[in-house]
């Protein structure tokens, strides 16, 4: 662990909040799956991306908002055509309007990178393209520019990981100077890269991050190394002036340096109480389990442990062959008549042979997902629901409740889990939405979030 001390800006997210509404920016999220939200609370979020849409969320005044992409679920040339709509778009309804653009990333590196941020430099011009994956609350750090994942006390390089072994976005690199170079192919000498390290950042503070920013040109590449969320308010507090001196850039960002760009302030985790802003919700809650990774099955078995809990299996493989849902969803409403329900894909991962495959395979069990909730939810209350993984959590918001308009009403643990609350005029205004991802929470998490969203306490915790 570097040992130098970290830079601390008294009032620091002041600053940077002050400086977005002098000069009113919005700061625009593009998020690949719905786990970007997870650090940032007060904000809108759009699972559409209209004109009409955008222009609410701007309207609401300088600062972030989010727009749900779900880029990281379809191929590239579906996240490309996303993208470009977006960006003429948002084009369209930020007329006169300032707009800081992040292309939000995977904290463990997978997605569609270059592609996405290609896409919007094209829309754009912009001097340096900032990749800061960092999301400091569930341990991914970057120091030296390689990319860590911490377990307990221990530092892992990212590439070492299962994320790295990702069928569709699986790479080899820990550095990230490596890591920029295996996806662009030659587009990049290794000198075109430039590292924003911890000496700068910590010792030259703002004024030195801004110096390095004003000589990158061309939207090279600028690494973001981060261990404190300190480090990540030095950075943007430098972004901010190397903007008064007309610079433009682009950002390539992790969950944790989206809470910095606007400026807000880090938030306690959700009460019980704060879940139910409108008062208590009929019925029972849903918990939607499509997340295949050791850590998601983990958690699931300590959720099992809890009463009043009733568990509905999908068979994949027997999914795949029959594509019927029905004979599910009427065991899944049935079940909420008489406590929560834990809807969960079976354990076993069905792959394709190539990621296309892989692919199609996920869409057919997200798709069955999707029918199954909805089938549920239009015939029985749900209290609150929660999904697990980023594109089942993602296709139960758009797909199956309808959500199109939300607030980040905040987490459920420090820095991570968030919850959503459907807004006014939505078909279920009120309902907490919970976006769980798969790679986050120690493995008793899914069951506190449970426990909390029914206003209980654990045994033994």
């Amino acid at each position: 662990m570097n040992e130098m001390p970290v830079r601390v800006i008294p009032d620091a997210l002041a600053q940077i909040r002050a400086e977005n509404e002098r000069t009113g920016t919005h700061i625009a999220v593009l998020d690949d799956d719905p786990t970007g939200t997870q650090t940032v609370a007060g904000v809108p979020v759009l699972t559409s991306w209209s004109v009409t849409d955008l222009r609410w969320a701007l309207e609401r005044g300088p600062g972030v908002f989010f727009v749900l992409t779900n880029t990281r679920s379809v191929g590239p040339e579906e996240a490309r055509a996303r993208n470009a709509e977006i960006a003429a778009n948002l084009s369209t309804a930020a007329t006169n309007k300032r707009v800081r653009l992040v292309s939000r990333c995977d904290s463990t590196l997978r997605g569609h990178y270059p592609l996405e941020t290609d896409v919007h430099e094209a829309a754009g011009r912009y001097d340096a393209m900032l990749f800061s994956p960092a999301y400091l609350a569930a341990g991914r750090i970057t120091m030296d520019d390689v990319h860590w994942n911490r377990r307990g006390t221990e530092l892992v390089p990212i590439a070492t990981t299962e994320y790295a072994r990702d069928a569709t976005f699986g790479y080899r690199s820990s550095n990230l100077r490596d890591f920029i170079l295996e996806k662009t192919g030659t587009r990049w000498r290794p000198d075109d890269i430039t590292s924003l390290d911890l000496t700068t950042i910590r010792t030259g503070g703002p004024d030195a991050v801004r110096d390095l920013l004003l000589r990158v040109h061309g939207c090279r590449p600028v690494i973001v190394n981060a261990v404190a969320e300190e480090d990540l308010e030095v950075v943007t507090l430098g972004v901010q002036l190397a903007e008064r001196e007309g610079r433009r850039f682009l950002h390539r960002s992790g969950p944790s340096l989206v809470r910095v760009l606007g400026g807000l302030p880090i938030r306690p985790p959700l009460r019980h109480e704060q879940l139910y802003p409108r008062g208590p919700r009929p019925g029972h809650g849903l918990v939607v389990v499509g997340s295949h990774v050791g850590h998601s099955t983990r958690q699931v078995a300590e959720l099992l442990e809890l009463p009043d809990l009733a568990t509905v299996v999908l068979d994949v493989p027997a999914l795949l062959a029959s594509g019927d849902t029905a004979a599910v969803a009427a065991d899944v409403t049935a079940a909420l008549g008489g406590s929560d329900v834990l809807i969960a894909t079976s354990r076993e991962l069905v792959r394709g042979d190539d990621p296309d495959e892989g692919r199609e395979i996920a869409g057919r069990v997200s798709r069955a997902i999707v029918d199954i909730v909805s089938m549920a939810h239009a015939k029985a209350a749900l209290r609150f629901v929660v999904a697990k993984g980023g594109i089942t959590s993602s296709d139960i918001a758009t797909s199956a409740l309808k959500i199109r308009r939300a607030e980040v009403l905040g987490q459920l643990f420090p820095g991570m889990v968030s919850v959503w609350l459907t807004a006014d005029g939505e078909a279920d205004a009120g309902l907490p939405f919970v976006v769980f991802a798969g790679n986050v929470g120690d493995t008793s998490a899914l069951a506190d979030a449970v426990t909390l969203l029914r206003g209980q306490h654990r045994q033994g915790r």
